[in-house]
Formats: structure tokens, sequence, C-alpha cells
């Protein structure tokens, strides 16, 4: 049995690890602030040395992306600490096409990539495209008004944050590999055809008009930045994410 902690371990892709790793009879550390377990603060560091006492592999899942410069922070403090405590192996889930699209979150997680690198730990960073919560998401905020606006050329991987999670127990539970294959979901969609497909599952109709929108990171999206076309390894489709959803009455 391994000793592994996971930051973010509550989150949408974080507590699924966490149940996978447990699953395979681990110990498993979730760090949170309101824990009563592990009460830790990533960015400040507050309560960390405690929880990384032992540990073997370090999973990190957590991410702030609406607060400037707490990934960066966040990722020192970690690593800090894996170094002391000799951790043997620290996980980075990160995004497919980071150094390709100038977003300011983008720009945050290839800093912790760098960071990682940098740390002299060994180490194992996986890129994915877009989970299928988050073309939900978008799909959804589109789809409430009258007339839905599709940006043009922008295109979207969803992939399963379940055959993440799985991707990611794999790597946590083997060698540290360095930068590993970039995984994305089985079918790259335009902005208005995941709208569209929402709009069906809910049984609902809306005209929809194509916008072009301006800046580089538009014009990133345009490029394809943000696909991995050529890893389309996933296997859920967008349509069966929908039918799930929609089904349990989360449409």
């Amino acid at each position: 049995m391994t000793t592994i902690l996971v930051t973010g371990g509550t989150g949408t892709l974080g507590r699924i690890v966490a149940e996978r790793l447990r699953a395979e009879g681990h110990e498993v550390r979730v760090l949170s602030r309101g824990s009563d377990t592990y009460p830790v603060d990533l960015v400040t560091g507050a309560g960390l040395e405690g929880a990384m006492a032992g540990v073997h592999t370090v999973v990190h899942c957590a991410s702030t992306p609406n607060r400037r410069g707490a990934d960066e922070a966040a990722a020192r403090r970690l690593i800090d600490a894996a170094r002391t405590a000799g951790v043997r192996h620290l996980v980075y889930i990160s995004i497919v096409g980071i150094d390709r699209v100038p977003l300011g979150y983008y720009r945050a997680k290839l800093a912790v990539e760098r960071l990682i690198e940098a740390s002299g730990l060994d180490f194992t960073v996986l890129r994915t495209t877009q989970f299928h919560d988050l073309a939900y998401d978008i799909a959804a905020a589109l789809a409430k008004l009258p007339v839905v606006p599709a940006p043009t050329g922008a295109r979207i991987q969803p992939v399963a944050v379940e055959e993440v999670a799985d991707r990611l127990v794999e790597l946590a539970l083997g060698a540290p590999a360095g930068r590993v294959e970039d995984m994305g979901g089985p079918r790259v969609y335009s902005v208005r055809e995941l709208v569209v497909a929402y709009l069906r599952a809910n049984g609902k109709r809306r005209p929809t008009f194509g916008v072009r929108l301006p800046g580089k990171v538009s014009a990133g999206l345009r490029r394809g930045g943000n696909l991995a076309p050529e890893q389309a390894v996933g296997r859920g489709t967008f349509e069966e994410f929908l039918a799930r959803r929609v089904g349990a009455g989360q449409g």
C-alpha cells in the first residue's frame, strides 16, 4: 500500500482520482482548507508539511483559475514540501494548448509545468483537452439567449473526466515518465455543434448565428491550439454525457 496525496481531491477530477486510488487499496490523503484531517492552504503552505509526511506520490489536481498567481504560489509550496518529505513521484494534470493559446489561465498552467520540470523531483505531466463538463457549461450559457451566438472557427474536443481520472491513476501508480502523450476526447466539435446538441437533448430549439471574436485567444482557438486530434483516445462522447446528465434531471 502506497500513501498518495491528492490536491483538489474534492473537485470534479480529484474526487474521482481519490476514489479510484482508494479502491486500489492505497492510503489517500485529500487536502482541503476545511478538512478535519488535513486542513491545508496550498497558497500559504499552512498545514502542508504535516500532510506531506510519509507521502510517496502526489497527484496535483488543485487549481484556482480566478485568482491570479495562486496556482504558481501553490505549486512552489507543494514542491518545497515534497522535496523536504522525500516524495518519489509528483503527477500533474495540465491542459492541451497551454503553450499555443495565450489565455491567462493557460499561462499559469504552463508556469506550473515549468516549476515542476525544474524542481528536481521525479514527475509525470499529463495534458488533456477540456472535460465534458466545461463544454456543457459553455453550451448551456449560450443557449440561454433567445438567439444563440456561436464563435466561428472555435472548436472543442471534450473528454470524459472519468477517463482522465483512470489515466491519472495509471500514471500515479507507475514510474515517473516526464511529460506523457496528450489525451483528447473522441471527437472535435464546433461551438455551434455543442449548442445544437445541448438544445436537442433538452428538447429546445433556438436559432444560432456565427460571430467572429477578435483577439489573440480567439485566433489561437481558431488555429486549433486547444485540440489534440492525433491523441483522440477518449471513448465517451459529448452526446452520451448529455444523455446521462439530462436523464438525471440536470439539463
